[in-house]
């Protein structure tokens, strides 16, 4: 400290006077990554004035992970081999009574994950795991040593090459079993591995496993009998199966994701309907049929009871998972039809604070909907054909 502010300072204090701490500012900030569905790049934008921030150049076309924390974005590029990973820029302290929002450029971390076409990516409580299709492997780390530079893994590796998954729980690491007399099919069931690398009991049945979420302490793993739910145990993570209920048509999920600030899972079944999933409820399923086959979904995690749906005919449905049904319907594209092959550019929905981000790849833009009215209040021009889209903010004390 310079010698006369330290004097003044040292004066004020004989005086009585107090020195008033740094004044913290109320703020919010959002932010939109957007990857594009056939240049190799991702576009963080300011959700509020649609300026592009950064374009952060990668291998390949990216599919988009925002992590739990909201501070890492990883770009799983499936066709050239990469896992590419971008700070957010923005992250939250918490103080008990309060959270700080710190707010900084988005930048691309040294710390990527090469590997043959790499598929799935979890975040479970802050341990990732990356599974790697063409290698049968998952590597896991925690987003702290991401965010330090680390590159350091534990690498896990299954019977044969294969579609799977990997969820690191704990000092465990769950991880999909392949299908041994066909490894080009789906799974067959989950297999559970200790902090010695050594298997922990016997395969969990789980055939035609694909698809998982975690919602409150409970993870969902999607299976052709229904979901098994994961728990943490004494020893080991406790594993059942919650068979799908006998009012429900034949069909399954194989897409899931997990309520927030309720406890509940939302999965596809067929194509043309979701199904809201209350695995503590007597009667868990509760099938929701849509009037044209569905593209996306998501839930909304600023308004629990609320979750979106995302139609071939180009409209976007708000439903109320609390009644099963659907409360709100808005026209918002054209019509993208769910026939073609699975990877068309095809929109996609995020959820960013007070707004719902929907993308329209063949238009080029980003749909702004205001989720309190069910309105579209605007829109983003984006270059290119935006394609998978997530949203990453809040709201905290800034100094």
């Amino acid at each position: 400290m310079p010698r006369r502010l330290k004097a003044l300072s040292c004066a004020a204090l004989a005086l009585g006077f107090i020195i008033p701490p740094a004044i913290a500012e109320e703020k919010s900030a959002w932010r939109l990554f957007v990857s594009d569905h056939a240049a190799p790049v991702v576009r963080a934008i300011d959700a509020e004035t649609g300026k592009v921030l950064a374009n952060f150049a990668t291998k390949g076309p990216a599919t988009l992970h925002r992590s739990e924390s909201g501070r890492t974005v990883f770009a799983v590029q499936g066709k050239s081999d990469m896992i590419s990973v971008i700070s957010s820029g923005l992250s939250m302290g918490d103080h008990g009574d309060h959270g700080d929002l710190k707010i900084e450029a988005p930048s691309l971390l040294e710390a990527a994950f090469p590997g043959t076409k790499p598929s799935h990516f979890v975040d479970h409580h802050g341990d990732i795991a990356l599974f790697f299709d063409g290698e049968g492997v998952t590597r896991t780390i925690a987003e702290k040593d991401v965010l330090a530079g680390s590159k350091a893994t534990r690498e896990v590796k299954t019977a044969a090459p294969h579609h799977g998954v990997a969820v690191a729980f704990g000092n465990h690491v769950l991880v999909t079993e392949p299908n041994s007399e066909k490894p080009d099919e789906l799974p067959v069931g989950i297999r559970v591995i200790d902090s010695d690398g050594a298997p922990v009991g016997d395969v969990h049945s789980c055939p035609d496993l694909h698809g998982e979420a975690s919602s409150g302490n409970i993870l969902a793993i999607a299976c052709a009998e229904g979901l098994l739910l994961v728990k943490a145990g004494g020893d080991a993570p406790s594993i059942e199966l919650l068979p799908y209920g006998e009012g429900l048509p034949e069909g399954k999920s194989t897409t899931l994701v997990g309520g927030r600030g309720l406890q509940y899972f939302l999965g596809n079944y067929g194509p043309s309907a979701v199904v809201v999933i209350d695995p503590t409820a007597k009667d868990a399923f509760r099938l929701i049929e849509l009037p044209a086959r569905r593209v996306h979904f998501a839930v909304d995690p600023v308004r629990p009871k609320f979750a979106y749906v995302f139609t071939e005919d180009g409209k976007l449905h708000r439903i109320d998972v609390l009644a099963g049904q659907i409360v709100g319907t808005l026209a918002l594209t054209e019509p993208y039809s769910m026939d073609g092959h699975w990877s068309d550019p095809r929109p996609r929905i995020a959820v960013a604070g007070d707004s719902i981000i929907v993308s329209d790849p063949l238009k080029g833009v980003l749909h702004v909907v205001d989720a309190g009215s069910f309105a579209e209040t605007g829109s983003i021009p984006v270059e290119g054909k935006p394609f998978n889209v997530v949203a990453i903010g809040g709201s905290g004390e800034t100094h």
